[in-house]
């Protein structure tokens, strides 16, 4: 009877090893790239929302009308999402009208070997459209006296 005393601790010690363990890795790896997703939108969503306020004067002074500059929208653009998403990548930025959409993605280096792939490519897409409005909201635009 004495000899037998200390199989649970070694079963215990195997299960450990067997069963916690790759659930602990699949935790670690699945917040890895929720996190990293949850950062890359929000950049691309950021992005998208700076992009849209780039107004093209000539557009405006020559027709009135609400436009995106395409250029600065980009250079815009690409400036927010490297500062938000330093490894994220623009994948196209389509300008139309008052409306700029962006695509953007990012390779996410996995901690653990729990997947048979050691990186995730993420995906992101966000639109944001340039409307007229005031600068200072809380202040009232102003009236004419009779």
């Amino acid at each position: 009877m004495r000899g037998q005393y200390g199989q649970v601790m070694a079963f215990i010690a195997v299960a450990l090893a067997i069963v916690v363990m790759p659930v602990a890795a699949y935790a670690v790896d699945a917040a890895a790239v929720s996190g990293a997703a949850a950062a890359l939108e929000e950049a691309t969503a950021t992005a998208a929302l700076e992009a849209s306020q780039q107004l093209d004067i000539v557009d405006f002074r020559m027709a009135g009308a609400l436009a995106v500059d395409p250029t600065e929208a980009r250079q815009v653009a690409q400036a927010v999402l490297s500062a938000g998403a330093p490894a994220a990548t623009i994948m196209s930025i389509t300008v139309v009208g008052a409306e700029v959409t962006i695509e953007s993605s990012e390779e996410v280096q996995l901690p653990f070997d729990f997947f048979p792939e050691r990186t995730v490519r993420l995906g992101s897409r966000a639109s944001a459209r340039l409307a007229g409005g005031y600068d200072n909201p809380g202040i009232a635009p102003p009236t004419s006296t009779p």
